[in-house]
């Protein structure tokens, strides 16, 4: 039952699950918390592993695959595939928001679980460029359909005392995996047998299929939510809310994503003559340990200043570091290293912040799908700015320069911050 005396089926648990999870709110933590939380918090590792692992091996991959030293052509390849990986990240988030609303979000979990994964095994035993696209914007599908349902879910059944610190520490699922990218490139010099890895996700999600119960009852969403959703998500009540989620979350997300993208390529790039493996991985190693660090710190920061200086501290200083980082290093050197553990602090804070923030903004019956929305509307953007990055990089006189010109956009999402506010609801 809601704040409005309302009841709310949140078609994920049995009655007598739901009826001890409003019990223990307020009592604390148990053993179902425990469970859900660990399967929430690997299927979103894994989803950093698979976003990312792309990334590393890229410069070894395209080449592999088209037989070609081009630049020119190596460039737009590389930016089709990092692009539609977004794309499809974008277009799951959103659509499994809304079917998890709809079949129950054990059930949408799972299967988002195993669409990245079986398209990431599927990854490495292709032998064309055009394969490699579409197993990318499948793998892109399925991760985006994990974070929103598990950050949903999670705010959904944590006890409030607690929320903000474990939705936090959720958030360093992802710079969890983007280290793990790293480690696996720093470890596998071969690409396809690197993307095995999608072999470990398909096992998490037959695994789950035996921890989790889905409710006979409980797969449908409330009478109010079903067949209106279009209507009730932009409608008037929460056209504002949409707005401010799509816009923090999005500018985050167009600057995040052209760095990690691009990084590897970059490091390559101040390091020409020979192959910067090693270096490539410590860089998304340091992607990853500084983005874990950030999130896991999230919750704490955002309770001890509030979240909207957060924000602010989180996307002046990305703003600050992505200036320092690619614009005053024309070669390779250890303060490389430093410049990018500072900026993935501050990615992993903010990621925290917005996920702790985002999904109350909307009440229960509309949540995965305006979450998804917030998340993922801006990913359309960031696939844009991800294949034109790898577009312009000679126009633009290198890697530096238009990962710059993308990274931008942070303060587009400091001014946000600043002028637009905040009044969630929860509900």
């Amino acid at each position: 039952m809601n704040a409005n005396g309302d009841t709310v089926k949140t078609g994920v648990f049995p009655t007598s699950v739901i009826e001890n999870t409003v019990h223990t709110a307020s009592t604390g933590i148990n053993r179902m918390h425990v469970g859900l939380f660990v399967l929430c918090f690997l299927s979103s590792m894994l989803g950093g592993t698979v976003s990312t692992l792309m990334s590393v091996y890229l410069p070894v991959a395209v080449r592999d695959l088209l037989g070609s030293r081009d630049a020119e052509q190596l460039n737009r390849i590389s930016a089709y595939i990092n692009a539609l990986f977004i794309f499809g990240w974008a277009i799951g988030g959103f659509l499994w928001g809304v079917i998890s609303d709809r079949i129950g979000r054990k059930k949408s979990l799972l299967l988002a679980v195993a669409c990245y994964g079986l398209a990431t095994s599927l990854t490495g035993l292709m032998h064309n460029w055009e394969s490699i696209v579409f197993c990318r914007f499948a793998s892109g599908f399925g991760v985006g359909g994990v974070l929103v349902i598990s950050f949903t879910l999670l705010s959904e059944v944590w006890p409030e005392k607690s929320r903000a610190v474990f939705t936090g520490i959720l958030s360093i699922g992802i710079p969890v995996g983007i280290f793990s990218a790293g480690l696996i490139n720093y470890i596998v010099s071969s690409w396809r047998q690197g993307f095995l890895v999608g072999l470990i996700p398909l096992a998490l999600a037959l695994l789950g299929t035996w921890l989790l119960e889905e409710p006979p009852n409980g797969s449908k969403q409330g009478e109010n939510g079903r067949g209106h959703w279009t209507a009730d998500l932009f409608s008037a009540a929460h056209r504002r809310d949409l707005l401010i989620g799509s816009l923090t979350f999005g500018t985050m997300l167009i600057g995040l994503w052209a760095i990690f993208s691009w990084l590897p390529t970059w490091v390559q790039s101040l390091l020409s003559g020979h192959d910067a493996q090693k270096e490539r991985g410590l860089s998304m190693m340091l992607m990853g340990m500084g983005g874990l660090t950030g999130g896991f710190v999230s919750g704490w920061f955002s309770k001890a200043i509030g979240n909207q200086r957060a924000m602010i501290a989180c996307f002046a200083v990305c703003t600050l570091l992505s200036f320092l980082l690619f614009k005053t290093n024309s070669h390779f050197s250890g303060i490389v290293y430093t410049e990018i553990a500072v900026l993935a602090f501050f990615f992993g804070v903010s990621q925290g912040v917005l996920s702790i923030y985002i999904p109350h903004l909307f009440p229960r019956t509309l949540r995965a799908t305006a979450t998804g929305f917030c998340f993922n509307i801006g990913r359309l953007f960031t696939g844009t700015a991800v294949l034109f990055v790898g577009v312009l990089v000679a126009s633009l006189g290198g890697y530096g320069n238009a990962i710059f010109l993308f990274s931008l956009v942070f303060v587009v999402g400091l001014f946000a911050v600043l002028f637009l506010k905040h009044k969630p609801t929860t509900v």
